[in-house]
């Protein structure tokens, strides 16, 4: 069955749905269910980093987390497997954003570049902005080390995405990057994150950590691609 997730904040505005399984991340089938062809898509060559890249006409992809555009006609996404996948939309200059973020992006503040990304190449305002933050792992089954609570702190702040039980932390990626945005003047209102966990869910998600090891992937998409 074709799961398609819609954000609540995004609805009515563009184009814009996180996948679970069925699709997963497989362009052909994800245009099969929106009647668009695969050449609409853009997807950058994920690699954990802090690049952003703004696609101001279609090319081949090149290695980047994020994506922000606005062009018409093109669905930006990210492909994920318990990383947090984070879409953007600035209602008044129609700015639109994909982002791949895992603990070693969210350290390097993937996020808060892709917004200052946002307001400096379109003076995009932080208040127009709306954020989803789609399924990912989540602290319930994401323990960590110290280093990574570290990393991701020094990015983000205190708050809490990180629990402690005994001597083990556990890690909200999804709650540090809502963090993330709200500290770059993104309104706590706009945005909007989606409770499932990809671990605890493993019929619906796919996720490399309860798959130890490869798995398929999932994704996040956004575009103006019309009606």
């Amino acid at each position: 069955m074709n799961r398609l997730i819609f954000p609540e904040n995004l609805k009515g505005h563009v184009t814009a749905f996180f996948t679970g399984k069925s699709p997963g991340a497989d362009r052909k089938n994800i245009g099969e269910i929106l009647k668009v062809g695969i050449s609409v898509f853009y997807l950058p060559m994920q690699k954990h980093t802090d690049r952003v890249i703004v696609l101001e006409s279609f090319r081949e992809p090149a290695i980047a987390d994020a994506v922000i555009t606005r062009q018409e006609g093109v669905l930006v996404g990210v492909q994920v497997a318990d990383c947090v996948p984070v879409l953007l939309y600035d209602r008044k200059k129609e700015v639109i954003g994909a982002v791949h973020a895992g603990w070693k992006g969210t350290s390097a503040g993937i996020l808060k570049n892709t917004v200052a990304t946002m307001m400096d190449r379109f003076k995009c305002d932080a208040g127009d902005i709306l954020v989803a933050i789609g399924p990912s792992i989540r602290a319930c089954s994401y323990e960590v080390g110290y280093d990574v609570v570290r990393a991701v702190r020094h990015a983000t702040g205190e708050g809490d995405y990180v629990l402690l039980k005994g001597e083990r932390y556990s890690l909200d990626l999804a709650a540090a990057n809502k963090y993330q945005a709200i500290s770059m003047g993104i309104p706590k209102e706009s945005v909007w994150v989606s409770e499932e966990c990809t671990f605890c869910n493993p019929d619906k998600f796919f996720s490399y950590r309860y798959a130890k090891g490869s798995t398929g992937r999932q994704g996040g998409f956004i575009g103006k691609i019309g009606s």
